[in-house]
This record gives structure tokens, C-alpha cells and sequence, in this order.
């Protein structure tokens, strides 16, 4: 049994008014401005798939009275394979004359495989080994030396000490009214 993905890519039937089919469209899947932004913004997407050819019909069909051209495409549909053509064969050019490099020892010498790989002919690169499984490939650094500081300056205080917070200020004393007095 075949199955169908209904695609849609902002096509619209031909007389269809673009206002008119968005508020359509957003009245069929209750989508705010911004889906239905992105529905036409050109680009494939893919609404539905996994349908029967009914359900992919009904689908179509809604979505033409809406205003919208839609695509039904066969997911069962083989895929065609393509086999490319062998690259043309490149003719040779003759290279510049340049004095030989000399192969140092310990260098690697590049030997092209294609006219890609001709570039790096002549580029001059040590010729780094492959470590044994299990080496350790960075070098060996020694441990940090701890900070040495000058604490000599501090001491502890005794257990249930206040360390030193600010005390309140004492209360100011009340003002002396002894002298007043009240008339009649």
C-alpha cells in the first residue's frame, strides 16, 4: 500500500488572492502569522505525510478550496540512481624548473596523488611520526609550586569571640529637665 506526503511550496491556484488564502490557511491549521509566514516563504515543507490515497486526496482537495497548489507525492516511489561520469583524464603540464629540494633528514617528502594534491609538492614539513597506543603526548611538566605567603601577621581568636564586628554605638544619655516646669 502506498503511502503520500502532501508538500507545499507558496503556490497559489491560479485567481487565488494571497491575503485571502493566508487567512484561509491559518483558519485550517489555527496557526498564528508567523507559521503562516514561514508556509509562504517559498520553501518546500512537507504538512502531512504517511497518508493513504484517500486521506492524501481529502488533504489536496481542502487545501485547493483554501487556495493553496499543493504537492502529492508517492513516498513508496523508488529513488532513481545516478552514476556520474568518470572525471576527464588530465593531461600533464609541465612543471616550472626550480631547483630540487633536498630532502633533510627527518622531513617529509610530499609525493602528489592528483593536480589537487601537486599544490603541496614542494612544501617543506617535518615528518611527524605516530606515537604507540597508550603514549602520553604532551611533555612532562612539573607540579606547580604552591604561592608562599606571609601569614605570620594573623592569629585565631578564641571560641565565642565577636572577631571584631562594630559594636552599636551606646545610647546618648537623656536630656537633663530637671529645671523645667509646668504652669497653671
Amino acid at each position: 500500500m502506498s503511502r503520500y506526503e502532501i508538500a507545499f511550496s507558496g503556490q497559489l491556484v491560479p485567481g487565488a488572492q494571497p491575503e485571502l488564502v493566508r487567512a484561509n490557511m491559518a483558519k485550517l491549521f489555527q496557526a498564528d502569522a508567523q507559521r503562516i509566514a514561514q508556509l509562504f516563504s517559498g520553501r518546500r515543507i512537507v504538512i502531512k505525510n504517511n497518508l493513504d490515497a484517500a486521506a492524501a486526496e481529502k488533504y489536496r482537495a481542502t487545501l485547493e478550496r483554501a487556495g493553496a497548489r499543493v504537492e502529492v507525492v508517492d513516498m513508496d516511489m523508488p529513488i532513481e540512481e545516478v552514476e556520474l561520469a568518470p572525471p576527464p583524464p588530465v593531461e600533464p603540464t609541465p612543471a616550472p624548473v626550480a631547483a630540487p629540494v633536498a630532502a633533510r633528514p627527518g622531513r617529509l617528502q610530499v609525493a602528489p596523488r592528483d593536480e589537487y594534491m601537486a599544490a603541496f609538492s614542494e612544501v617543506d614539513a617535518p615528518d611527524f611520526g605516530i606515537a604507540p597506543v597508550g603514549s602520553d603526548l604532551q611533555d612532562a611538566r612539573p607540579d606547580a609550586e604552591a604561592p608562599r605567603v606571609d601569614l605570620s601577621q594573623f592569629s585565631l581568636a578564641p571560641v565565642g569571640s565577636d572577631m571584631g564586628q562594630a559594636k552599636p554605638a551606646a545610647p546618648a544619655p537623656a536630656p537633663d529637665t530637671s529645671h523645667l516646669k509646668l504652669q497653671d
